[in-house]
Parts: C-alpha cells; structure tokens; sequence
C-alpha cells in the first residue's frame, strides 16, 4: 500500500504564493526586495506567522512547562553572570561558583546556620571561618564579579545568637506553660481526645 501524501496546507501554500509574488516584483523593483533572492522582511515575517499558526493548531504550544506563570527575572537589570546563579539556583549547588556569589549565598544563611550551633565556641570558630573565606575572596584578583559580602563583627555576632536562643528558649517556656494550663483546663476526655490526636 503506497505511503499517504500529506495534504498541503493551504495557508502555507498562500504564503509561499506571496513570497514568489514578492520576489518577482522585487526584481523589477530592487528597494522592495533584497539583493541575490533574499526574502523581503514582509515576506519572511509572512512565513513566520504562518508557521506559528500551524504550530498552534497543531497544538505545539498546549501544555508547556511554565505555562501560566511569570518568565523569571523579566524586571531585573542586566547582570552578566545570570547564567552562573540560574545553574547555582536551579542545581542547588554549594561551594561552586565565583566567590562574590558563594559568600552572598553563605551570609544570607549564616542566622540559621549559626542557631542550629550548640555552643558559643562552635559559633566562634564559624563565624572566624567565613571572615576568613571573606578577606581571602577580597584579596584574590582572579575576576569575576566583586565581592560585595562584608566580614561579621565575632563579638556583636555571638551576642545577637545568645539572644536569639534566649528568647528561643522562653519562647518554648511559654509555650509549655499555654499547653500545661489548657490540658488541666480540659476533662478528662477532652484529655485523651488530645492525646490520641499526637
């Protein structure tokens, strides 16, 4: 059984009319077409749409990932490293990359990174890490984008983490003690209701 031909398109066709229309015009009349057969831009623009209209019937564009949403970082000026964030951002990677970027992303983190240390000299000794790494990415003069990221005051930082888990730690107390006055402010059923809900 001989293979099926694919029936033309008739708007395809109307436009490959237009363009050989265009085109022999343009050789009478030289400032309408381009030199050595080029297409005009009204021609080319005609093809273009043409094909992006069949695309859309034939549903190339249904269903593509990221539809509905925002095209990211459409606001944003001009940054010459975009490529190196979106692959750090995208990968999640850590430890890659231009210093500038590595040590932004490590200050941003720091607050948390610091909370979750036990002890003071833990704290310490992170915070004499990264002003080192800091310094280090200042004095180096390899390129890239300038570092930007300022060393942490180890004194000022070690005081802000004491209150941040002193208030932690009331906070809990707090807590506890809401939870204590509503559980003997219960029944007894109430009571086991709330244990069999944990």
């Amino acid at each position: 059984m001989p293979a099926k031909r694919p029936r033309p398109d008739s708007r395809l066709a109307a436009a490959r009319y237009h363009v050989d229309r265009l085109g022999q015009e343009g050789e009478d009349q030289p400032d309408q077409a381009s030199e050595a057969g080029r297409l005009t831009p009204e021609a080319h623009g005609a093809i273009v749409e043409v094909a992006i209209q069949q695309a859309l019937r034939r549903g190339d564009f249904d269903n593509l990932p990221g539809e509905g949403r925002p095209l990211p970082g459409l606001g944003l000026a001009h940054d010459p490293d975009w490529w190196i964030r979106r692959k750090i951002e995208r990968e999640g990677l850590t430890g890659l990359g231009p210093p500038a970027l590595t040590l932004r992303r490590e200050d941003a983190e720091l607050d948390a990174r610091l909370d979750a240390l036990a002890n003071e000299t833990a704290v310490r000794d992170l915070l004499t890490g990264f002003n080192a790494r800091v310094v280090e990415a200042r004095r180096q003069l390899l390129g890239g984008p300038p570092v930007v990221t300022a060393p942490r005051d180890v004194e000022r930082e070690v005081t802000a983490w004491r209150e941040r888990r002193h208030s932690r730690a009331e906070e809990l107390e707090r807590r506890q003690e809401q939870d204590a006055a509503a559980l003997a402010a219960m029944s007894w059923r109430e009571r086991r209701r709330a244990r069999r809900g944990k």
